[in-house]
């Protein structure tokens, strides 16, 4: 038998090798492999199994990694799909489907020796004092870890074994699984009765999974609406069925309050199963095993960040995106993929119900719900019959001439703290940018603190007195003086405002008040986001101050009162989905106030208050500000009326890389022109018209609709001492276009020095 590997090397080609009579029979599709590659010996994944081979002198298989496959099938065809579409080497597409933990060759579980009491008939044999002592304490107990023994009896290894020795106990190796919620103390909840609106949700969503084919929603609800309930009761439904789920979060979002939802309802009753959490924060031991429960089908319910789309559940129910709007999807590495489209297209190969679930959708899956490919779910009202959050716009424009200058907290920002803290309650301070000040200027010959490596200001962060770039982590000491030699005026000054200045200036403003920072200079280790939470549940700080990590996923019902410090920081960003970002972010934010008994309360602070992001989310007016977007979008050819993909060449030479950039353009255009001039082609199920979810096999149209813009530099020129150079194209159909893109890009070739990254479906410009 022979079988086809695709290595852990760039090379776009797949190899065969012989399988040894002693291996085969754990080969199979999807199996992980060592393999010789020249002189070197390499791992890979077997995507086939065949009878003969068109090569000869095949080279044997050295040994299978894993007792099991790890690859299945059904995600083997999904990386193959990602490799093609997002346009990037297959082996990469295949090598991102398996978390690095389960990769590595010596992963595995760990052990741990387990001491369990042997039952004595008759009377116990007299024991010297310390092995008494340590008999009564393990007699006691039935079993327990060898190290916890040892520690709580005061003894040594060698009194146990002196015990095992007489045969009182034994002791045994056994797997012991790293449970990063091990130590939480979770209660078991029951389901919620659903009010009207989500009863017509559910019921749908269920319907759809007692049919036969694939079925996008996108469930649109304000804050506050009870998303959650109709995920844990539609999960409910899908074990029910014999299936499991997965859940996606956004990072920023996967807070442990959130976990412990999930993990509350199905910890006990006729569902109970283990829910699987995959994320950044965990170690790699903890992924490893949270992994293989997937892969043995122990967990039948996953929750986790991008990556989690891929973890390995049979027979698959339902895939749920939360925060379905949320840039944090996108992969920022080869293979660039989005996890939203990702969740979609797996929906569609496995005939899984897929649930997209935003309080503000993005343009493009809402636009999808007006071309009738979803189905729009809406949740208008709040549950229990709560209010929305009063939004009031404060113009700090006039605030900054009352107060010469720019200030932090407006007045009437500063009287609504004051009554929440004479009342009891709390208050969220949200400013998308963290450290004390944004830049450090001179004011009399002007000289800006830069970083060496990117053309941006470094931040002054005043813990640890040092000046940070944010892109590429350099750091210097603060000067004392001006550096520019002919100056060295010591007046030097710090312009802009971060959270840091932000904890500030409320110490001194609220000297009693109890305040909390989160962003990530303060949320370190692994602990720290749960410790913060946990004491702003309890009531233990009274201000919570900090950037998006706390826009999402939280709900406390004692907020009473968010302040948006600059709303219009990220507005004028060149990039034309900054609206829409505002738009999302202000709605979020404000839905955290008011999710108690007292009716909740918003101050957004702006330079820009009449900005139709900021007006409508004050109205909480999606539908307004979507019809008012989409005007803007069709005048450009922006997405969703067009698919962008984007090239960027890097290199440390400016000239090299701008001349590389030209000529790419050169030969898209000439490229582009000849397989246009030959006529559309047909495209496979792999590849989508007008969505990267969709699997219609029908032609399509040429290129005759494909706009070329650049090469021009990137919003942000030189990052991490690269040069960067963008070429935008937009096209009505991507699929196409990718599929042609990736045989250009392997026909061109560009100094050693310069790359190119393509990015399809681009979140970011920059």
């Amino acid at each position: 038998m022979i079988a086809r590997v695709s290595l852990e090397l760039a090379l776009r080609k797949e190899f065969d090798y012989a399988i040894p009579p002693e291996l085969a029979r754990q080969v199979d599709v999807g199996s992980r492999v060592q393999v010789p590659f020249g002189p070197r010996k390499v791992l890979g994944v077997v995507t086939a199994v065949a009878e003969e081979s068109g090569q000869v002198n095949l080279k044997p298989i050295l040994k299978v990694i894993g007792a099991q496959t790890l690859v299945t099938a059904k995600v083997l065809r999904l990386a193959r799909w990602i490799g093609e579409y997002y346009c990037c080497a297959p082996e990469i597409a295949l090598k991102s489907v398996l978390p690095e933990a389960v990769r590595k060759e010596d992963a595995g579980w760990r052990e741990r020796l387990l001491v369990r009491a042997i039952p004595v008939n008759g009377e116990p044999p007299k024991l010297p004092k310390r092995q008494q002592e340590v008999w009564d304490t393990i007699a006691e107990r039935k079993e327990m870890p060898l190290t916890q023994l040892v520690e709580l009896a005061g003894t040594t290894a060698a009194t146990v074994r002196k015990l095992e020795d007489r045969g009182l106990v034994s002791v045994t190796s056994e797997v012991s699984e790293r449970d990063p919620y091990a130590r939480e103390t979770i209660v078991a909840s029951q389901p919620i009765t659903l009010n009207p609106t989500q009863a017509v949700a559910l019921e749908k969503i269920m319907q759809a999974m007692g049919g036969t084919d694939s079925h996008t929603f996108l469930l649109h609800g304000v804050t506050g609406s009870g998303k959650t309930e109709i995920y844990l009761q539609a999960i409910a439904h899908a074990l029910e069925q014999g299936k499991g789920a997965i859940v996606l979060v956004p990072e920023i979002s996967l807070t442990p309050q959130t976990v412990e939802r999930f993990k509350a309802r199905f910890s006990s009753g006729k569902l109970q199963t283990l829910v699987a959490v995959l994320h950044s924060h965990l170690s790699a031991g903890e992924r490893h095993d949270e992994w293989h429960k997937i892969r043995q089908g122990r967990a039948r319910i996953v929750i986790g960040a991008r990556s989690a789309i891929f973890a390995p559940v049979e027979p698959l129910g339902l895939i749920v995106v939360d925060e379905e709007h949320e840039h944090t999807y996108k992969q920022e590495e080869a293979p660039r993929y989005h996890a939203r489209d990702v969740a979609i297209m797996r929906g569609r190969m496995e005939n899984a119900v897929v649930v997209l679930g935003s309080a503000t959708p993005s343009l493009e899956s809402y636009a999808n719900c007006k071309k009738g490919k979803f189905t729009l779910l809406e949740l208008p009202e709040r549950v229990d019959d709560q209010k929305m959050p009063y939004v009031r716009v404060v113009d700090m424009r006039q605030a900054m001439h009352k107060e010469k200058g720019p200030p932090i907290f407006s007045p009437q920002l500063r009287e609504a703290i004051t009554r929440r803290l004479e009342r009891g309650e709390q208050t969220i301070l949200f400013l998308n940018r963290r450290g004390y000040s944004s830049s450090l200027q001179c004011p009399k010959c002007g000289f800006v603190a830069n970083c060496p490596n990117c053309s941006i200001s470094l931040t002054y962060h005043r813990a640890d007195q040092k000046l940070c770039c944010h892109i590429c982590g350099h750091a210097e000491q603060v000067p004392a003086a001006c550096p520019e030699p002919k100056c060295k005026n010591p007046a030097i000054r710090f312009a802009g405002t971060g959270t840091q200045k932000v904890e500030d200036i409320l110490g001194k403003l609220f000297p009693k008040a109890r305040v909390k920072r989160m962003d990530a200079d303060t949320m370190k280790r692994k602990d720290d986001y749960r410790h913060v939470l946990g004491d702003f549940r309890t009531g233990k700080i009274d201000i919570l101050v900090g950037t998006q990590m706390i826009a999402k996923g939280l709900h406390f019902p004692n907020v009473t009162l968010v302040g948006i410090i600059y709303a219009d920081m990220a507005l004028h960003q060149p990039d034309f989905r900054a609206g829409e970002r505002t738009f999302q972010l202000l709605t979020q934010v404000a839905g955290r106030a008011g999710r108690g008994d007292v009716e909740g309360e918003v101050f957004v602070q702006a330079f820009t208050p009449f900005h139709p992001a900021i007006q409508y989310a004050r109205r909480h007016d999606f539908a307004g500000f979507y019809e008012q977007e989409m005007e803007f979008r069709a005048q450009l050819k922006y997405p969703p009326i067009s698919r962008v993909a984007l090239l960027t060449l890097k290199g440390r030479n400016e000239e090299k890389v701008k001349f590389s950039a030209a000529h790419l353009r050169r030969e898209l255009e000439k490229l582009l022109h000849d397989r246009e001039a030959k006529g559309p082609s047909p495209v496979t199920d792999m590849f989508a018209d007008d969505n990267a979810a969709e699997t219609a096999a029908r032609p399509t149209a040429g290129f005759k609709d494909l706009i070329i813009a650049g090469p021009a530099p990137s919003p942000l020129l030189r990052a991490e001492n690269l040069y960067r150079y963008q070429i935008m194209l937009r096209t009505g159909g991507m699929s196409r276009l990718s599929h042609e893109l990736a045989k250009i890009l392997q026909s061109l070739s560009f100094p050693d020095d310069v790359t190119l990254a393509v990015d399809i479906d681009p979140v970011s410009m920059s």
